[in-house]
């Protein structure tokens, strides 16, 4: 997905931490995998429980983006585009959480960091991939995670709008925490139809509720951000969405497929949610308001 190169993202909420402008050294697809395996405990992406021995990092001070100015940045620097998207997502729900939910609406703080960080969750590490702490109200991505998803297992293309999926599956988790329905979910249970299966599918469904709207959301001046999504770009974020099935997760680890196991949602369902949000919007990811057959 490209941003119109006049755009103004500065207002994107994205901050770096214990890192300069250039991404930081990368981190063997095995952890991550191992981590999500892990992470299947607790139902919501919140990597910071499961850090795997990962020494505390940087707490602060957190750097402002100040280099990512516009569009055209953005579309040449993974750190410009995060703070994009950001800035692109951040009109979106500040227009559409009303259809969610009837409390205020409050921006999460969104942090860049390198190698590992303390978080509200606890101790992160690179391996952990993306994932929000409820506690802090923080989207936390290391971004040297989205050239993991162009090689094996994922094997995606791993493109611009993939990675902003990322990013909103994240801010959509921030909406569940902050509208109450991640308070009111069980996510104590396993399997396909399982409350933590039903969040995850519910993030994915925000995200594609985005990335529909994502063309006509505006700068402070009222340009467009972003220019529409081809095809192609529509089915890369789809791919990423079944790379990161939990399906997918276990046969890459050596598993055998264990619905009972899923906490995240299979492969084919993380799509279907997420073209339900495409099509539907916001207003139609009620994922726990179908019985299981449906989900």
């Amino acid at each position: 997905m490209t941003f119109n190169p006049n755009s103004d993202i500065s207002g994107g909420n994205v901050k770096r931490r214990g890192r300069g402008a250039a991404v930081g050294g990368g981190v063997g697809i095995v952890g991550v995998i191992v981590v999500f395996v892990v992470s299947q405990l607790t139902g919501v992406d919140i990597g910071g429980l499961v850090g795997g021995g990962a020494q505390s990092g940087p707490t602060g001070p957190d750097e402002a983006i100040t280099e990512c100015q516009t569009g055209e940045d953005a579309n040449a620097s993974v750190d410009c585009l995060m703070k994009g998207a950001a800035a692109s997502i951040e009109d979106f729900w500040a227009e559409a959480y009303p259809s969610v939910a009837g409390n205020e609406y409050v921006t999460p703080s969104f942090i860049l960091f390198d190698q590992s960080t303390t978080t509200g969750c606890g101790a992160a590490s690179s391996a952990t991939g993306p994932f929000y702490c409820p506690p802090d109200q923080t989207i936390y991505i290391d971004t040297t995670f989205f050239q993991q998803l162009r090689e094996p297992p994922f094997d995606t293309t791993g493109g611009t709008l993939a990675q902003m999926y990322i990013a909103a599956h994240e801010w959509g988790h921030h909406i569940q925490n902050i509208s109450g329905i991640m308070g009111q979910a069980d996510r104590t249970g396993t399997g396909a139809d399982s409350g933590s299966v039903r969040i995850e599918l519910q993030a994915d469904c925000f995200a594609g509720a985005w990335v529909a709207a994502a063309s006509e959301t505006d700068d402070a001046s009222g340009t467009k951000f972003l220019e529409p999504p081809t095809r192609a770009q529509v089915t890369d974020a789809l791919d990423a969405a079944a790379a990161v099935g939990d399906d997918r997760i276990q046969q890459g680890s050596g598993q055998e497929v264990d619905a009972e196991a899923w906490t995240h949602g299979s492969s084919e369902q993380r799509q279907r949610w997420f073209s339900t949000g495409h099509e539907g919007g916001a207003a139609s990811c009620d994922t726990f308001g179908v019985d299981g057959a449906q989900l």
